[in-house]
């Protein structure tokens, strides 16, 4: 029968037969059940090594998904409106009245001059006056004038409204080379270094810009080299989070370094763009041009080639300062491009006519405002239109 536990075969020994035959009957229905019990499914609370069916097939861990390489179309912590957003041409409508609002008081000095007017000696002075007050500056303002009265003479233009219509044309032929378009996709990335003097609007410029690069299917990368104001690379710091982009900083250090590791960082993550801030400065303080001469030196080292795009901000409202900046920085660092901002104050616009006589470079962006709706790609006719009004 095999092995018997003791207290059994103590049992067994002192029953008769007939009780031990009983009791051997019992003995193989309990092992019996036992074995059955064994065959049932566990409960798989108790279970620590459950094996799965042969029918279900082997699941990867459940793991996070991953962050998604391009980035959010909405600035962090926006709130979307429900209501419809507006058409782009009703968006285009808003800022060229802006754009209007903010060189109405040229507008209207420029308009009024031809009210009624006769075309003699009078009107050309008066208009000589309105340039020139308009920030156009003194070449540019002859130069206009002289090709306005041979336009008049060639077209035997008669009538007040006539000579309006030509002065039109003649500013647009002036600012259309400045009108050109920002190529992206150039390089990988596409380095931007951005320069100006003080309360120019540097750093919220390129918050503004992030944003309409972002709109062009573009990811961009921050790069904090403004290090010498206070306040500059917690500012840079809100855009980027406005903008869900990411900001190279450090707290005090050397802004060519900055702009050096940004660039790394920038090809290791295969950013398309890198905006490095500077901190602003007069072009007269020639110790700080040397340390901006520095910086797009230290960039052309982190990557050959670069910086790809230099560009000046200047503010609107300087006047025939403004042009004064555009030549020291050109001098110094090569500019490639400017942008325009605070249009919608007491800018007068005329200084645009300057630089397009002056100095020929191109006009990216013109803001007319603080929102990031109002940084807008300058057209030279729309711009002479509010002008003119």
């Amino acid at each position: 029968m095999g092995a018997v536990y003791p207290i059994t075969a103590a049992l067994t020994a002192t029953k008769p037969r007939a009780a031990r035959g009983r009791s051997d009957r019992m003995w193989c229905r309990l092992k019996s059940f036992i074995f059955l019990i064994a065959l049932l499914p566990t409960d798989p609370m108790f279970s620590f090594f459950k094996k799965k069916p042969k029918d279900t097939p082997d699941l990867p861990p459940e793991v996070a998904a991953p962050a998604p390489a391009a980035q959010s179309t909405a600035p962090a912590g926006t709130v979307l409106s429900a209501e419809p957003a507006p058409a782009p041409a009703e968006q285009r409508r808003s800022w060229l009245d802006r754009l209007k609002k903010g060189l109405s008081k040229t507008s209207s000095s420029l308009t009024l001059l031809f009210v009624g007017a006769k075309i003699g000696d009078d009107l050309y002075e008066e208009l000589e006056s309105a340039l020139l007050v308009s920030d156009a500056g003194v070449e540019a303002t002859q130069y206009l004038l002289d090709a306005l009265k041979r336009k008049v003479k060639e077209e035997k233009l008669t009538e007040a409204e006539q000579v309006k219509t030509a002065l039109r044309a003649l500013l647009i032929d002036l600012l259309t080379p400045l009108q050109r378009p920002l190529e992206l996709g150039r390089h990988q990335p596409l380095v931007m270094m951005i320069t100006g003097v003080n309360g120019a609007g540097k750093t919220t410029t390129i918050g503004k810009l992030a944003k309409h690069l972002q709109a062009h299917h573009q990811s961009v990368l921050l790069a904090a080299g403004d290090t010498f104001r206070a306040a500059a690379r917690e500012q840079l710091t809100v855009w980027g989070e406005r903008n869900n982009v990411t900001v190279i900083a450090q707290e005090s250090g050397d802004p060519a370094a900055v702009a050096f590791d940004a660039i790394h960082s920038a090809q290791a993550r295969h950013i398309d763009v890198v905006m490095v801030d500077t901190a602003g400065r007069l072009p007269t303080q020639l110790h700080l041009m040397e340390e901006l001469k520095k910086i797009k030196r230290v960039v052309a080292k982190g990557m050959a080639g670069a910086p790809h795009e230099v560009l000046l901000i200047i503010d609107g409202n300087t006047g025939q300062n403004a042009l004064t900046q555009v030549k020291a920085f050109d001098d110094a660092l090569g500019l490639t491009g400017l942008v325009v901002t605070k249009l919608d104050g007491t800018a007068k616009g005329g200084i645009l006519a300057a630089i397009a006589r002056t100095r020929p470079l191109p006009v990216y962006f013109i803001g007319v405002g603080e929102s990031i709706e109002d940084l807008q790609p300058f057209n030279a006719i729309e711009f002479v239109d509010a002008l003119l009004n």
